[in-house]
């Protein structure tokens, strides 16, 4: 390996140290509550090594999303060979996945307001390969080509917006509330898995649901998703 390309993983390294520092001190602490001098110190790195490698806070947080949406779409691939029904319904299971096991990481990137002001190159915006979201609308548009939908679904866009919805409503609201004793809680997973297959049923026509790949919420298995 030459010089040029060991100074450039060196590189790429730093910034991913920076970023998974960020990720959880914004996580445990809020974004408002941490500086640039406080990752710096978690990384054992001067401020002016972070600045070299992004031009602010703002900057970071930004890349937190691009990467989750990146990442999250790499685990959405795999489910690509599925029809369009049983590829929504791995797509929510996956996402309900990454809130309950990554409750803090899911609050900061899903349930908490943040400055998303990149070029669409840079979020991928209709890239499914590297936008979780353009992926989601992609998989409807195969089912709005393959009839799947009741009658009255026709856009694309709020047809995926209520998958998302249905996949974000209950792990949202366990992540939030979830600690207040007040309520008997019931398994989240469990419990989002049949919040997402209801949406579906909803959504679907009755023969597209008889007809998918695979059995719903008791029997599948979506594959977890990462950080």
């Amino acid at each position: 390996m030459g010089v040029k390309e060991r100074r450039q993983r060196e590189r790429t390294q730093v910034r991913e140290q920076i970023l998974d520092a960020a990720l959880e001190a914004f996580s445990k602490e809020g974004a408002e509550g941490v500086t640039m001098r406080a990752l710096a110190d978690a990384i054992e790195y001067s401020p002016p090594v972070l600045y070299a490698h992004f031009r602010d806070k703002d900057a970071i947080i930004q890349e937190l999303c691009y990467r989750q949406l990146r990442s999250l779409a790499q685990v959405f691939a795999n489910f690509a060979a599925l029809d369009p029904v049983e590829r929504l319904r791995h797509i929510g299971y996956v996402y309900a996945d990454f809130a309950i096991d990554h409750p803090s990481h899911f609050r900061f990137l899903f349930l908490t307001r943040h400055p998303f002001v990149g070029t669409e190159e840079e979020v991928g915006k209709d890239d499914p390969q590297r936008n979780a979201y353009a992926f989601l609308k992609e998989t409807v548009k195969d089912g709005l080509a393959a009839d799947v939908f009741r009658p009255g679904y026709t856009d694309a866009d709020e047809i995926a917006q209520l998958c998302w919805a249905g996949a974000h409503g209950m792990v949202a609201l366990q992540n939030i509330k979830g600690p207040d004793g007040w309520v008997d809680w019931r398994d989240v997973r469990t419990s989002a898995r049949r919040l997402i297959d209801a949406t579906l049923a909803g959504l679907v026509k009755p023969e597209a649901i008889a007809g998918s790949t695979t059995a719903p919420a008791a029997r599948a298995r979506a594959k977890r998703s990462p950080r």
